[in-house]
């Protein structure tokens, strides 16, 4: 018995070494820290103890891996005495009290497992859903494995003692023991680190760390990669959550979120943390890389604590501020954001005619809110129809606000492309303009300037208080103009950056709720489908396989619904070009603002 347990322990570690050995010489996370320690362990005791993001992804195949895992849990000691009987120290007696009432708590435990195992092992190799990926050998032997280990726990029970009892105690050792030396080898790897990397993960959702220093270009070579970041890789249980909900990957892109991660594992298994060779290549194809579009999907459903969004954004730094990324459409932003100070190439002249043209005010500080137009709401002629219906709620309700003279893109888009320098300059100036303006409170019709405003902002010692114009609208409430007609049936969809990004998911829809009937599509909230714009895509030209807009809109037109309510200029600048496509007549497309606004007299001005 002890030259088996030294056996199983010692092929373990063999493999466990190499991954102990890979994560303590990948560099430290910057600007990383554990604390606070609360918020961290509540995180842990509720999606690792009580497996709640396993079960709110998948509610049938989430509970059938929940009770493997508390059966787990629950074999513990059950284990612990097993092998202890061996050396003649039973730690469980069935003559005692205690001990009968343990081993039939664990039995109960074993015959719920059994029944689950099966249900996941007839998931995987019968029903096969496309996300899980290649059907893996390794998945079936440790489902066997498991299975055997409940079924020979539950005969133990109940067969005298004898041959037989002892054939099946030593059949149950044995599959103990093979277990062990098989996780570190497998993707249940994950049984030993999920713990650790759920609560180590960096805080904040989907947040860029911040570069370390002047050498420091992004995820480039092996020696770029982080610990946080090696130990995600290792940690993958590549169960397909992320590849389900990836907009990318449903609309035939090249892009599969678990793939990334997986690539980063077998570079490092390759080439371990020191090595030079470039990260993008035979395990991780560019073009992937760059068709993501940061909605977040794939970050929230992760069950085992993965943040995909840094990694990604880490591997377009590497190609991009190396310049090794070669993109027309890339640098024709980039060099739009450096010439005009926006994205869509604009001259600021054009901003300044609009806000005189509409006698928006300025803002000189005596005022409640600072309305931030950002690029959209600049430029794009349907971006400042919400801009002017949301300047007429605010007069309104007697909000007070004024716009800058002077404003550049937030550059969003730039940040989360990986240009660094292009997003830290236009940043810069920015946050100078508003610190000269000693604006105090912003509202911004756009998500991603709320987001890049009050959380990206911050790597650069800027903190502004920034909302969007769904969460105001909604404190208003009273205050915004009474109902006339019913605006009939609005299906609205939730922006990505407004949803996962900033959780706001009932403000927009207490506001289209004054004036419509409010329907949700089929993929809705947490689980809302990305109009196809964000993480620089708007302006990378033509997509790959299918337009990801174009199934978005497709299923909110599906609905039947009289109007599709938006809370974001781009998803609505990405829903009408998809609406031009369609051969029905499709129905109207209205922000919030602009739905809100329709109840005030025709006549009505600041």
């Amino acid at each position: 018995m002890i030259v088996l347990i030294a056996a199983s322990a010692g092929l373990f570690w063999r493999r466990f070494g190499v991954v102990v050995r890979v994560l303590r010489a990948a560099r430290p996370t910057p600007d990383y820290s554990v604390s606070p320690i609360g918020p961290r362990l509540r995180q842990f005791f509720w999606e690792v103890a009580g497996q709640a993001k396993v079960i709110a992804g998948r509610p049938l195949a989430g509970l059938a891996h929940a009770f493997v895992f508390w059966g787990f849990c629950a074999f513990a000691l059950a284990t612990v005495n097993h092998f202890a009987e061996a050396f003649g120290a039973r730690l469980l007696s069935p003559e005692s009290g205690f001990g009968r009432a343990c081993l039939g708590f664990v039995a109960v435990w074993a015959f719920m497992v059994a029944i689950a195992i099966t249900g996941l092992f007839l998931r995987r190799f019968v029903a096969r859903p496309v996300w899980l990926g290649k059907l893996s050998r390794e998945s079936g032997v440790i489902s066997g494995l498991i299975l055997l280990l409940m079924l020979t726990y539950l005969a133990g029970l109940r067969l005298p003692e004898g041959a037989a009892a002892r054939g099946n105690w030593w059949l149950h050792t044995l599959a103990l023991l093979a277990f062990l030396p098989l996780i570190p080898h497998t993707k249940h790897l994950h049984l030993a680190l999920s713990p650790v990397t759920v609560f180590l993960r960096r805080q904040g959702f989907s947040r860029i760390p911040p570069l370390s220093g002047d050498e420091d270009f992004g995820l480039d070579s092996g020696k770029d990669v982080t610990r946080i970041d090696a130990l995600q890789a290792f940690t993958c249980v590549e169960c397909g959550r992320c590849t389900e909900h990836c907009p990318a990957f449903n609309t035939g892109k090249v892009l599969n979120p678990k793939e990334i991660v997986l690539g980063v594992r077998g570079y490092l298994n390759e080439f371990g943390a020191a090595g030079d060779a470039p990260l993008l290549g035979r395990h991780i194809a560019e073009e992937a890389v760059f068709q993501c579009t940061t909605c977040g999907g794939c970050e929230f459903e992760c069950p085992v604590g993965i943040q995909h969004l840094p990694l990604i954004v880490g591997l377009r730094r590497g190609a991009v501020n190396t310049g090794k990324w070669e993109s027309e459409y890339g640098s024709k932003l980039f060099l739009n954001l450096e010439r005009s100070g926006n994205a869509l190439g604009f001259a600021p002249s054009e901003r300044q005619k609009f806000i005189q043209k509409s006698e928006l005010p300025y803002f000189d500080g005596s005022q409640e809110y600072c309305l931030w137009l950002g690029c959209m709401g600049s430029y794009d002629p349907q971006g400042r129809e919400v801009v002017l219906a949301l300047a007429r709620l605010l007069c309104h309700a007697g909000v007070t606000f004024g716009v800058l003279r002077k404003e550049k893109c937030t550059c969003d888009a730039a940040r989360r492309l990986g240009n660094d320098l292009v997003a830290a300059q236009v940043a810069e100036a920015n946050i100078e303009t508003l610190r000269a303006a000693q604006v105090a409170r912003m509202v911004s019709i756009c998500p991603h300037c709320v987001r890049t405003i009050g959380t990206d902002w911050r790597e650069y010692g800027a903190a502004f208080d920034i909302v969007h114009h769904s969460e105001l609208l909604a404190r208003l409430g009273t205050r915004l103009p009474p109902v006339q007609t019913s605006a009939g049936t609005v299906v609205f969809h939730d922006p990505c950056y407004l949803g996962r990004y900033r959780n706001v998911y009932d403000e927009p829809r207490s506001v289209l709720q004054r004036y419509a009937t409010v329907a949700d599509p089929p993929r809705a909230r947490e689980r809302s489908f990305c109009c196809g714009a964000g993480g620089g895509q708007m302006f990378l030209g033509e997509e790959k396989g299918r337009r990801v807009n174009l199934a978005r809109a497709e299923e909110l037109v599906a609905t039947g619904a009289a109007a599709i309510g938006t809370a974001c200029p781009f998803c609505q600048s990405m829903f009408r070009d998809a609406l031009g496509t369609l051969t029905q007549s499709p129905p109207s497309l209205l922000d919030i603002a602009q739905i809100a606004a329709a109840a005030l007299p025709k006549a009505k001005k600041c």
